[in-house]
């Protein structure tokens, strides 16, 4: 990460999802969004993000994909967006140096308070990052078989949700919770995503965490030491 003495004062940090994109400039800026979707293409966002900013100031850029990342750069198309984004030159189009990860890597940063941390992120697929005393280590647990020749996304990603209704979603979640949690053997879980807030009752050891949180982590992302955290080289800058 940046030396101290470089940190950047005003840090645009972009969430990329898979229904809206979120950005919003430094810890006190105004939040805002637009839709995303399955047409939406790199120089899209970069175009809707350029009318939405305006002659706002920043001076770097975080950035939360949700797809494959390694050692900061995007390594595969994502499932839920268009195409194009493996080889776009965001630092380019933005004019100014940008810092890629995962996006559920992205909030997991902003979620973590120490120890093992399993975070996942419910929403329209699966996201998972594990921290293990700072190291954060991107997972593609994801898109790994579970049951069924379905995948973990597909029984827990939004997919899933419609495909089995509100309330055998929810025991589904519940028990790849428990399945995660204990093949990382993680102390706590976070979740975060759109969807986590539709569980009416959560297991021990997990906790809700905060959408805002995705920008919270996009600013430790240029912090150094920022919580002890540490982007390993073909880790937090890698997989998802």
């Amino acid at each position: 990460m940046a030396a101290r003495s470089k940190t950047p004062r005003h840090i645009l940090v972009i969430d990329i999802g898979g229904s809206h994109v979120k950005f919003r400039i430094g810890a006190r800026g105004v939040s805002e969004a637009f839709v995303s979707g399955p047409k939406l293409t790199p120089a899209r966002m970069i175009r809707k993000l350029r009318k939405c900013l305006g002659e706002a100031r920043y001076d770097a850029v975080s950035m939360g994909y949700p797809g494959l990342v390694f050692r900061g750069r995007i390594a595969a198309e994502p499932h839920n967006l268009g195409r194009g984004w493996v080889r776009y030159d965001f630092a380019h189009a933005l004019g100014k140096p940008v810092r890629i990860v995962n996006d559920a890597a992205m909030q997991a940063i902003g979620s973590y308070a120490g120890g093992r941390m399993l975070f996942l992120g419910l929403g329209t697929g699966l996201g998972a990052t594990l921290i293990i005393d700072g190291v954060v280590e991107p997972t593609e647990v994801g898109h790994m078989p579970y049951k069924g020749g379905r995948t973990f996304e597909d029984y827990v990603g939004e997919r899933g949700r419609k495909r089995l209704g509100n309330r055998k979603w929810r025991k589904k979640v519940k028990q790849v919770i428990s399945d995660l949690k204990t093949a990382f053997e993680a102390e706590y879980v976070v979740l975060g995503g759109g969807n986590a807030a539709r569980l009416k009752r959560l297991p021990q050891g997990v906790r809700l965490g905060d959408n805002h949180n995705a920008i919270i982590g996009g600013l430790r992302m240029w912090r150094r030491g920022a919580r002890g955290l540490t982007l390993a080289p073909d880790a937090a800058h890698g997989r998802r």
